[in-house]
């Protein structure tokens, strides 16, 4: 009896010892800390962050995010819907830091001008996009592809008396140029909020995150804040030349400012393929 209580002991010992090795070889996850960060519909939130920022995912799209025109390291964000439900933002940066944010709706005292890692604002380096050519041979093969005959079929949206529509693809020295037609079928004029560029994923689950990322224009032509009522704007975007791979899609989103008219175009890869060179200048 007592060599048999004995060997229970000896059991139950090695059995705790080998259930504490299996545990302590799994991998241990460590949290990172969300910062809360209030936001509103009328007023746009600047985040300075210490490097180039390499990729946003926002956790709905009630959230508008972009980077600031012409800078690396500046994330603008603002809210696509009044009093959205709590949601977060998530960023990683080119050092390959990632960031966490609670966004929360606050449209009388919203945080306007925030910095990572609590660096002074006045002190944060700014990093300024890399431009691509030059910018008056931009401006010029702008000109011609908003003058060329040759159009694409397909990429339009037609909704609250708006017409947004895709109608030229085109390429020169490494620099992609879209034309994008807006038209105005209606009485009251359409104030631009944000026209922008983003590849997104196919493949969506109801409910998940979003994930996205911004492709700024180096260079438009047109680029005027209002479409008045009964008239039409021909934009040209120059942007560095991109290929989408096969599970992601270019969107090409125009959000109205104060209202509710909002279009997207979706953009395959395949569309992109039948660009359109432009003659040499």
């Amino acid at each position: 009896m007592k060599n048999l209580k004995k060997m229970v002991m000896v059991y139950t010992v090695l059995f705790t010892i080998g259930a504490f090795a299996q545990q302590t070889d799994k991998n241990r996850l460590t949290t990172i800390e969300s910062d809360s960060v209030a936001i509103g519909y009328a007023k746009t939130t600047n985040i300075v962050f210490p490097y180039a920022i390499k990729s946003v995912d926002r956790g709905s799209q009630d959230i508008l995010v972009q980077k600031a025109k012409g800078l690396e390291n500046i994330l603008q964000i603002k809210a696509a819907q009044r009093g959205f439900i709590q949601t977060n933002l998530t960023v990683v940066t080119a050092d390959g830091k990632l960031y966490s944010f609670v966004l929360n709706y606050d449209e009388l005292s919203p945080q306007l001008n925030l910095s990572v890692n609590k660096i002074e604002l006045e002190r944060q380096e700014i990093y300024f996009s890399d431009e691509s050519g030059n910018k008056e041979e931009i401006q010029e093969y702008s000109k011609l592809a908003f003058y060329e005959k040759s159009k694409i079929r397909g990429g339009k949206e037609n909704r609250h008396e708006i017409k947004f529509q895709l109608n030229g693809i085109f390429i020169q020295n490494d620099i992609m140029f879209f034309r994008l037609i807006v038209e105005n079928s209606s009485k009251i004029k359409y104030d631009i909020d944000q026209l922008r560029f983003f590849i997104r994923d196919t493949k969506k689950v109801k409910r998940t995150a979003t994930q996205e990322i911004e492709i700024s224009p180096i260079f438009i032509l047109n680029n005027v804040a209002a479409i008045d009522g009964e008239a039409e704007n021909t934009f040209v975007f120059a942007l560095s030349k991109f290929t989408i791979p096969e599970d992601k899609y270019l969107a090409i989103q125009l959000m109205e400012k104060n209202g509710g008219r909002h279009m997207e175009l979706d953009v395959k890869n395949k569309k992109i393929e039948k660009v359109i060179v432009l003659p040499t200048l």
